[in-house]
C-alpha cells in the first residue's frame, strides 16, 4: 500500500536485506569538505545535549545543506585561530552516508514508551545499535538530563541482537539506577526495530553536529513495517541554545517536533498504545499508519 505523502506500510521485514536506499543526499553533501570520525568526536561528541528532530520533505534538503554551507569555505579566525564557515561531512572509507539499525527493548507494559508519551521526567530508551558496514554493536542507554538535556551513555556490545545478556543487562540497571529509574524488576523484550541511513554534518562556527536520516524503516517484532521513503529526519545536537541550523530551518518555516524514532514508530503501527504527543506528525507524514486507521498492523 502506497500513500499520497510517501508512507509505505507492509509485512516480511527482512533485517539483513533491506530495500535499497534511495541516494537522495549524495548529490547533496558531494562538494562538501570531509571530516573524519576522530576529529568530528574530537571537536563535537557532545553525548550530552539539547536534540532538536525535525521532519521534513527530502526535497527541502538543498535548502537546507545550501543555507548552511553558504557557498563559503573553511578559514581560520585570525583572532581565535578556529576554523570557521564552510560545513563539512563525516566521511569514513570514501563513504558518506552509513546504514544503521538499532532494536529497542522495553518492558511487556512498554514502560520506557509510556514515559515518553506522558512526558514523564524520569523517562528512558535502550537499544543495541549496529553500524551495518563495520558491524559494530553499541548497548546504548538514553536518559533525561538536567532542563531537558538528553544523556547517552553506551558500551561496546558483543551478544545476542534479540535479548540482553547478564552483563549487558547489568550496565543498563546501573546506568537506570542512576538516572532515578529503578530497573531491576523490569523484563526487556526487543519491541522495535528502525533502518535508516545517516549523513553527519559539523558546523565548525558553533562546533555543534547535524544528522540527516533517511530510507526511515520502523519494524515490530512480528514483521510488520513502515518506511518513508520521501521524508527525511534531521537533528540538530548542540547546547541549549539554538544554533545556526536550528535559526535556517526556523526560516524555512520548520518547527522542531517530537519525532522520535521510537516513540513515534510504535505509535505508527501499534493503535493499541496512547499517541496524542505524537498525532499531529503521524497526521502530516504517516498518513497510513494503523495508528490512524483504527486497524491493527
Amino acid at each position: 500500500m502506497t500513500a499520497a505523502r510517501g508512507g509505505r506500510l507492509r509485512r516480511g521485514f527482512d533485517a539483513e536485506h533491506p530495500a535499497p536506499a534511495l541516494d537522495s543526499v549524495a548529490p547533496v553533501v558531494g562538494a562538501l569538505r570531509p571530516i573524519g570520525l576522530d576529529e568530528l568526536v574530537d571537536r563535537a561528541e557532545l553525548l550530552t545535549r539539547m536534540d532538536r528532530k525535525y521532519m521534513l520533505p527530502l526535497t527541502d534538503l538543498p535548502l537546507v545543506v545550501g543555507g548552511l554551507d553558504g557557498g563559503g569555505t573553511s578559514r581560520t579566525s585570525r583572532s581565535s585561530g578556529a576554523e570557521t564557515g564552510g560545513v563539512r561531512v563525516l566521511e569514513v572509507d570514501g563513504e558518506r552516508q552509513f546504514a544503521y539499525r538499532s532494536v529497542y527493548f522495553d518492558t511487556p507494559d512498554m514502560d520506557g514508551y509510556l514515559g515518553a508519551a506522558h512526558r514523564r521526567r524520569r523517562r528512558f530508551k535502550l537499544r543495541i545499535r549496529t553500524y551495518m558496514a563495520s558491524g559494530q554493536h553499541f548497548l546504548e542507554v538514553k536518559t533525561r538530563g538536567p532542563r531537558g538535556t538528553t544523556v547517552k551513555q553506551r558500551v561496546p556490545y558483543d551478544g545476542e541482537l534479540g535479548r540482553l545478556g547478564p552483563e549487558a543487562r547489568a550496565y543498563a540497571d546501573e546506568v537506570l539506577g542512576a538516572a532515578g529509574i529503578d530497573a531491576r524488576g523490569f523484563r526487556l523484550v526487543p519491541a522495535l526495530t528502525t533502518r535508516y541511513r545517516r549523513t553527519t554534518l559539523f558546523l565548525p562556527d558553533s562546533g555543534s553536529r547535524v544528522t540527516v536520516d533517511t530510507d526511515l524503516t520502523w519494524a515490530l517484532p512480528d514483521g510488520t513495517e513502515l518506511r518513508t521513503p520521501e521524508r527525511t529526519i534531521v537533528e540538530t545536537k548542540a547546547g541549549r541554545a539554538g544554533s545556526c541550523a536550528d535559526r535556517l530551518l526556523w526560516s524555512l518555516k520548520h518547527r522542531p517536533c517530537p519525532v522520535s524514532k521510537y516513540g513515534t514508530g510504535l505509535a505508527a503501527l501499534r493503535p493499541d498504545l496512547p499517541a496524542n504527543r505524537w498525532l499531529p506528525v503521524l497526521r502530516r507524514h504517516f498518513p497510513i499508519a494503523p495508528a490512524l486507521n483504527g486497524s491493527s498492523a
